[in-house]
């Protein structure tokens, strides 16, 4: 994951589910994640099975050019990639895996921008499971929201078990760097080398030399 919202979403839901698979869909705040919840949206699984949007923020909708909800999740996508996306949400939902997809947004325009959609699984029982997701633009083009999204071309696509995977879960650990100032002992010693040296204006000379 590369986009800030992607990160602080994820963390966000691993937090909430503290070792678990995943959170309780009630566990969710919405104003815990104020800032995210323009592009933030939830899928549920309809009577046939299939990933459909249950909400969708306000940014989400006008990136697409639509009110998102009731409408087919793998739907956003080209004709051909719909089955992958459809697998995609059913490993979300069952498996409770994480899915990150970077792909490029494509208006009929003809304009283009990248984009990051991160996927997390919420439990909500066997009948009724959810997920929880962001789509973050990897740049904000003045025309965004404006000029629809209309077509999307997969750059890559992640399947990610975070108990797996601890880049997902903590920060790196702290590197540990030598101090740029010298130490007291260190000083000490210097200043033990120097003795019996002679000094002349800013050397200090110190006996001793090569045998003859």
């Amino acid at each position: 994951m590369k986009q800030n919202g992607s990160i602080d979403l994820f963390h966000y839901w691993n937090r909430l589910r503290d070792g678990r698979p995943a959170p309780r869909r009630t566990e969710v705040e919405p104003a815990d994640i104020k800032t995210l919840l323009a592009d933030t949206f939830i899928l549920e699984r309809d009577t046939r099975g299939e990933a459909v949007f249950r909400l969708a923020g306000t940014r989400l909708c006008a990136t697409y050019g639509r009110e998102l909800k009731g409408f087919s999740f793998p739907s956003l996508w080209r004709e051909k990639d719909r089955r992958l996306l459809a697998r995609l949400a059913y490993g979300v939902f069952h498996a409770k895996s994480v899915v990150v997809v970077v792909f490029e947004g494509r208006t009929r325009c003809g304009k283009s921008n990248p984009f990051e959609l991160l996927l997390l699984p919420l439990e909500g029982g066997v009948e009724s499971p959810r997920a929880i997701g962001i789509v973050t633009p990897g740049e904000r083009p003045f025309w965004l929201g404006a000029d629809p999204i209309t077509d999307a071309l997969i750059e890559s696509v992640r399947v990610v078990d975070p108990d797996c995977e601890p880049m997902f879960l903590k920060n790196r650990p702290a590197v540990t760097v030598p101090p740029l100032a010298p130490s007291q002992k260190t000083l000490s010693e210097s200043a033990d080398s120097l003795r019996g040296g002679r000094r002349i204006r800013h050397l200090v000379v110190l006996p001793g030399g090569l045998d003859e």
